[in-house]
């Protein structure tokens, strides 16, 4: 049983992945009310392409012409992520089954099924709020926070082949857990960004619009974070200054971002005599966030091209796998006392 436990994981993380890799395909090609109802596609399981079904949707929804190509994009990010959810049902299911084996947790797997579960009425909520920028936002950090359970619950299911004893004697590494928490709030900040449609708000580098910092920049306007409902987002709301705004913000997170994470990613390889998996985590931290730092600077420099923004996306997720790698590789307890002496 246990081992097909470690198989719907790997299954979950990489559909997990895709979830959040597609989701930004969805957004980028403006695809989010693609389909305008939940959790078919204008009352089907399908994109219509019957002359009748076509008929029909014109009839049911008079202000959101059926347009196939997106309705596509976005019933086939809701087939993946339906698929998602269905294994990470099972990952619960053969946890609680297999409960009184000290090696299986319970508890994370159980919170990984009520995370999807949300997860999934806020995809039904992207859809019935019309894209509200607080809800797409959410919507991307369940979607990582699924992929970084999933994520550590395989790091765990490693640990228990390595070592023959259940449990591990460990405690949360605090530079480790700031790394996290300042990604977490920069992964926020990216996600207002594109929900907001600011992305190309500064198309210059490294200034913004011929400044260092644009005095027109609104920042008043840029973060409420609740306008009400009933608003259509698609496309935006905010004027130019509140766009620009947002994305000096962004900016500024990302260099704020860059060097913590290479500070707290230099502080655990100089330390001497560290196992080597800490070594190793802390270059791919240094790999992920410089990776990331160039798709971030390609999306501005080639003016949004599609497949650079996606993997922006793609990048930030795997910058967090990475991280939390870093806080599972660190928290181990012999670590902590090495360097000591």
């Amino acid at each position: 049983m246990y081992t097909w436990y470690q198989r719907f994981l790997n299954l979950a993380a990489a559909l997990a992945l895709t979830v959040v890799v597609l989701g930004a395909w969805v957004r980028l090609t403006d695809a989010g009310l693609g389909c305008p109802d939940w959790p078919g596609c204008y009352g089907h399981l399908t994109v219509p392409d019957e002359a009748h079904e076509h008929e029909a949707a014109r009839e049911a929804f008079p202000d959101k012409p059926l347009d196939a190509q997106k309705a596509w994009h976005e019933m086939i990010h809701r087939y993946v992520a339906t698929t998602l959810g269905l294994s990470i049902c099972a990952i619960a299911g053969l946890a609680f089954a297999d409960r009184r084996d000290p090696k299986q947790p319970v508890g994370l797997p159980l919170l990984l099924l009520a995370t999807v579960i949300f997860q999934g009425l806020l995809g039904m909520w992207t859809v019935t709020l019309l894209v509200k920028p607080l809800i797409v936002v959410a919507h991307l950090l369940g979607g990582l926070t699924t992929l970084g359970l999933t994520f550590w619950l395989i790091l765990e299911a490693r640990r228990q082949r390595a070592f023959s004893a259940p449990r591990v004697q460990r405690q949360g590494y605090a530079p480790a857990l700031l790394a996290l928490a300042v990604l977490v709030v920069q992964i926020s900040l990216g996600g207002w960004t594109s929900s907001n449609y600011a992305a190309l708000a500064c198309p210059d580098l490294p200034g913004c619009l011929g400044q260092l910092w644009p005095q027109e920049a609104e920042f008043g306007e840029a973060f409420v974070l609740w306008r009400g409902l009933g608003i259509n987002y698609e496309g935006g709301v905010l004027d130019a200054a509140a766009r620009v705004a947002i994305h000096l913000t962004h900016r500024l997170g990302a260099l704020i971002t860059l060097v913590v994470m290479i500070g707290v990613a230099g502080r655990v390889i100089r330390r001497g005599s560290q196992p080597a998996a800490v070594v190793t985590a802390g270059w791919l931290v240094i790999a992920a966030v410089s990776l990331q730092m160039i798709l971030g600077l390609s999306t501005v420099w080639f003016g949004l091209p599609l497949w650079v923004a996606t993997a922006h996306n793609g990048g930030a997720a795997l910058l967090l796998l990475s991280v939390i790698n870093l806080n599972h590789a660190a928290s181990f307890r012999d670590f902590r006392t090495i360097g000591r002496r």
